[in-house]
């Protein structure tokens, strides 16, 4: 069963190790079908995020702001601090008629599981 097979409830949710696997963050090489959109306001985004995320927060994409050229026509998994975010910018990915799921624990569950997070200047960083 694919990922990204819509739920009746809405888009679907995927585990960040699930998350990890689809975007190459889980092997040395970054290799992966999908886009790692972090959602998350700047300062987040600054603080810490997963190495090769893309970033558009919420408030943009509500406010009608197309995706960053390396998010276009992907398969997309969006992340936030904690999935209540993501789960808002999925719906809406959708809605627009992209390839979208949302992380289940967002960013805290990433750095919890043991997956990288780098600051903007990309050394360690912190989840915000």
């Amino acid at each position: 069963m694919s990922i990204f097979r819509r739920a009746r409830s809405g888009p679907g949710r995927v585990s960040v190790q699930e998350a990890a696997a689809r975007t190459g963050h889980d092997n040395a090489d970054g290799g992966g079908d999908a886009v790692l959109l972090d959602v998350r306001e700047p300062y987040e985004w600054q603080a810490g995020h997963a190495p090769r995320a893309v970033h558009l927060s919420l408030s943009a994409l509500a406010a009608g702001a197309g995706l960053p050229a390396p998010a276009q026509a992907r398969p997309l998994i969006v992340i936030c601090r904690s999935g209540n975010r993501s789960r808002q910018a999925t719906e809406l990915l959708v809605a627009r008629g992209s390839e979208a799921v949302d992380v289940v624990g967002g960013m805290r569950e990433w750095a919890k599981a043991g997956l990288p997070v780098v600051d903007a200047d990309g050394r360690n960083g912190t989840v915000a």
